[in-house]
């Protein structure tokens, strides 16, 4: 199949790992069996799997950049994040993952938009009609950045949010984990 300009593209919902899909308490997972899905999440994957929408994950792994682990346990431990979500009948479209240690000054490390702007070229997504969900500041900014309509989890690093408090840009929508928004989204 020839792939032509006049192609539609995909909508597909962003996802951060820690603090979204995973528990995020403040250690580096650094071993696949530390790697622990938040309660209704694999569920909540599998409803966006079934409403059509791509799912990708985007990820600060800077643990490999600070040479705490391998790229290739990080890859053992995204493998363990997909087994454990297709127990659940989910998938993911992709992983990304910025590897980098936070002074690299990368494109792709959260708060800049290279991970999602990458996804869109290799998966033909079309950022605006595309959320992403992140539980951090930086996630919301590299929504905004690539486009992306940016929603707030309130179960990894942010835990409330006062819109005063919170910096620029803010989220279009909070919501308190991942299966709430995916209902919203669904």
């Amino acid at each position: 199949m020839i792939k032509t300009d006049f192609e539609e593209l995909s909508r597909a919902v962003f996802l951060d790992r820690d603090g979204v899909l995973s528990v995020e308490d403040g250690a580096f997972v650094t071993r696949p069996e530390d790697l622990r899905l938040l309660a209704g999440a694999a569920e909540a994957v599998a409803k966006l799997n079934a409403a059509g929408w791509k799912v990708v994950v985007f990820t600060n792994q800077s643990a490999v950049g600070r040479g705490l682990l391998t790229a290739e346990t990080l890859d053992a431990v995204h493998d363990r994040l997909r087994h454990e979500l297709a127990a659940a009948g989910a998938a993911l479209t992709a992983v990304y993952a910025c590897i980098h240690h936070p002074s690299a000054g990368c494109d792709c490390r959260k708060p800049l938009p290279g991970m999602l702007l990458q996804a869109a070229r290799e998966h033909n997504i079309d950022l605006t009609k595309s959320y992403a969900i992140g539980d951090s500041p930086r996630d919301i900014a590299a929504a905004h950045a690539a486009g992306c309509i940016p929603l707030l989890g309130l179960s990894g690093h942010t835990h409330t949010y006062d819109p005063a408090s919170f910096p620029n840009p803010q989220p279009m929508k909070v919501f308190p984990d991942l299966p709430t928004a995916v209902e919203w989204l669904t």
